[in-house]
């Protein structure tokens, strides 16, 4: 044990060292020139690679009008590439200059930042609302990918910056600077927004994404040097992107804490952004409506609600659906829930006017933000084809837990890795293809409403709830899922050799028909060609394939095999063919044993064409039933598929298709699709079926599908998909997550000029 006089080797926090200190000026110079030096060479790479990405996109791009956007992307980035990277890397040192000076900034607080709620809807440009989508959510990923060196980071810096605090988003190389750096660096930039958002992708993937072994070289610098060397890389317990602390605590909110404050930098302008459209949208209802608050609501009265207040009363809410009979849940309309989810803000303002005891008629502008928000994604959950319509009303009786959630913790909408956020695409992602057919034990089903039901009769304040209940959701769909793969590669391997056994027929029925072509060949050698041998050439392509010599060998044998039933009138005839017999004779045995006939059958069968010869030689042939013997076959196995009369092109089954189902565009759309999308077919009496492309066949071209369980539902040809796009009969589902295109959809709502659009 150390005694209390001994120097300690961990520097206390709560004792910052003066930057001008020389060993500590020497420490942040070695920051600075770690982090140039590493940011340079990253951002140099991505840089390298934005050329051949926009190249690869021009190339696959769906119209021309695309691939113009992307070409001149190229030559925008081409041209001031030097500028923007010496723009980020400039604003970068300045940070860390700042940093070492003692000051520090918030992301994006440059001159032209300014704050969104006070913008009006047609000033909040639709470029400027996906930039910050698209930065916000790669700084979610990274500080939560990075949490626990970029805590680490943050403590030492702590320490040598003057006492300064450090936090994610005002660390001078955390993801949230270094993104508004290159943000800032963009503006250089005149490309269309689709150009830069592919931009942000590869920042994303090549800078931030590479800046772990950064984080690790500052830790291991400080750390040798005797800045907190023993420290353990501890998470904080306020997490950028974990949920806000609840509980007890909670209750005591005072108004001007009606809800939890997003901390988080990103989440705030993701927030902001999102309450300047819904004032300038109310504002507009407003002015076309003739009144102060629109829609020709009361006039506010009465203080605004508490948080506890607000809680209290969904939970009051909550209670009493989830106290309804879990049988009743299925049995709801669509129309029933639909009105249920746009009567929740009335219902909530009537439950908080009952607990106070006197009425009341509005809540604050953010909040009422947050829950027309998230009435809006429960609408457009009710209206989302993805999902069948028995999982759109499960699913939509979670409006009251996630407007918990959301008034607890905002950053649900601007943070994918949310658990809230997660569990819900999980589900709904799941949902996605199920039906009646394919859940015929109410597996999925029963474990979706088992989690609903625990949602809103367990849920509170304890966001980790959703975190336990995904990994349930998890555990139970990877043991599905393994399950249907089995199925999946079963069905999948069955068609494959289906599809190689008839390819093969057809091949073997191509080369013996061709060879024979309209030569009148007797009984005999005709049934030994189209049967016997001609299973033999299949089993040789199956086993050796088209360029094995077995093969070249079999085709041999049929001319040979034609060319001895051929008339003989002389004597040098007679030579050749007597010359010829022994081989015809040794490899037809060979490939009779192959395809497993019995050894009496084979002496039978030779003994037969041995009369046939001795015919087609002049020489006598005894009093046995010739004639029979030539005209019969002896017949083959059970196991042996016979070729009685080859094919030589297979019947086209598409031939009668309308022109409509050979639209460029059909085919297009068919031909793009990837194996694991889902789609919708619908049938002639109107019932619907989801499937998922499990096989593109290499030798058919065609399309297998399968259900959640691995079965077989169906196989499309290219032709037969096309005409089912363009009758409306196959539809493709989106692989996108529910959460992300509700978001898409919400804003792009927003944005509509016609209010009651």
């Amino acid at each position: 044990m150390n005694n209390a006089n001994e120097p300690s080797n961990v520097v206390d926090l709560s004792h910052r060292l003066d930057p001008r200190i020389e060993s500590v000026g020497a420490l942040l110079v070695t920051v600075r020139g770690l982090a140039t030096k590493r940011l340079h060479a990253l951002a140099t790479n991505m840089f390298e690679n934005i050329d051949d990405a926009l190249f690869d996109l021009a190339e696959k791009a769906e119209n021309n009008a695309a691939q113009t956007q992307f070409f001149d992307g190229m030559r925008e980035v081409r041209k001031k590439r030097a500028i923007v990277e010496r723009s980020f890397l400039g604003q970068v040192a300045r940070d860390l200059a700042d940093f070492s000076a003692g000051r520090t900034r918030a992301p994006e607080s440059d001159a032209h930042a300014r704050p969104l709620a006070n913008i009006e809807l047609s000033l909040v440009g639709e470029n400027e609302l996906e930039e910050s989508l698209a930065i916000t959510s790669m700084i979610g990923k990274n500080e939560q990918r990075l949490a626990r060196a970029l805590f680490a980071v943050n403590q030492r810096l702590s320490v040598i910056c003057g006492g300064a605090r450090m936090d994610d988003a005002s660390n001078p190389v955390g993801p949230a600077l270094l993104a508004g750096a290159f943000r800032q660096a963009m503006r250089e930039l005149v490309v269309e927004v689709r150009v830069k958002l592919i931009i942000y992708k590869l920042f994303d993937r090549y800078v931030l994404a590479g800046i772990d072994e950064l984080y690790d070289d500052i830790n291991n610098e400080l750390a040798a040097a005797g800045v907190l060397p023993q420290l353990r890389h501890e998470i904080a317990t306020r997490r950028s992107d974990a949920p806000a602390p609840t509980g007890p605590a909670s209750s005591a909110m005072t108004t001007a804490q009606a809800t939890a404050p997003v901390t988080d930098a990103a989440a705030a302008e993701f927030m902001q952004s999102l309450h300047a459209m819904f004032s300038a949208r109310r504002g507009a209802i407003s002015a076309l409506t003739g009144t102060a608050t629109g829609g020709g609501q009361a006039l506010p009265i009465g203080p605004l609600p508490s948080a506890a207040e607000m809680l209290g009363a969904l939970t009051l809410l909550q209670s009493q659906i989830a106290s309804l009979p879990s049988q009743a849940a299925p049995l709801a309309t669509q129309a029933d829930v639909t009105r249920d989810v746009a009567q929740l803000k009335e219902q909530l303002l009537v439950q908080i006017g009952q607990l106070r005891g006197q009425q009341t008629a509005h809540v604050s502008g953010v909040d009422e933000d947050t829950i027309d928000l998230v009435g809006m994604l429960f609408e457009f959950i009710l209206e989302d084809r993805n999902l069948p319509a028995e999982m759109q009303v499960m699913l939509a009786r979670l409006q009251i837990p996630y407007l918990k959630v959301a008034l607890l913790d905002r950053r649900l909408f601007a943070h994918k890795s949310h658990p809230a956020r997660q569990l819900l695409d999980a589900m709904a992602d799941a949902a996605k293809g199920w039906s009646a057919e394919s859940d015929r034990d109410g597996r999925l089903f029963d474990k979706t409403r088992t989690i609903v039901e625990r949602l809103l009769r367990d849920f509170d304040d304890d966001v980790d709830l959703f975190n336990r209940l995904a990994t349930e959701l998890q555990d139970f769909l990877d043991i599905s899922r393994k399950r249907a793969e089995l199925a999946e590669q079963r069905v999948a391997e069955s068609t494959r050799g289906r599809e190689k056994l008839e390819h093969a027929r057809r091949r073997a029925a191509q080369e013996i028909v061709g060879r024979v072509g309209g030569a009148a060949l007797p009984p005999l050698i005709h049934g030994v060609l189209t049967r016997a041998w001609a299973n033999y050439i299949v089993l040789t392509l199956l086993r050796q394939g088209e360029e094995s010599p077995e093969f070249r060998e079999s085709l041999r044998f049929v001319d040979d095999f034609i060319a001895s039933a051929r008339p003989v009138y002389d004597l040098n005839g007679r030579r050749d063919l007597r010359a010829l017999l022994p081989s015809v004779e040794q490899t037809l045995r060979r490939g009779l044993a192959a395809v497993a006939f019995q050894d009496a059958d084979t002496e039978q069968l030779l003994a037969q064409l041995h009369a046939f010869y001795r015919q087609q030689l002049g020489e006598s042939v005894a009093e046995t039933g010739s004639g029979t013997l030539i005209a019969s076959v002896t017949p083959l196995p059970d196991a042996i598929q016979a070729i009685d009369e080859p094919i030589v092109e297979p019947v086209p089954e598409d031939e009668s298709l309308p022109d409509e189902a050979f639209d460029e565009r059909n085919l297009a759309q068919a031909r793009e699709l990837k194996v694991g999308q889902w789609m919708e077919f619908t049938s002639e009496d109107g019932s619907t079926d989801r499937a998922k492309l499990s096989w593109i066949s290499p030798i058919s071209g065609r399309y297998l599908f399968v259900n959640r369980r691995g079965l077989k539902v169906a196989d499309h040809s290219l032709a037969g998909l096309a005409q089912g796009f363009a009758n409306g009969t196959a539809r493709l589902l989106d692989s996108a997550l529910l959460f992300d295109r509700a978001m898409d959809a919400i804003v792009e709502r927003l944005r509509t000029p016609d209010p009651g659009a």
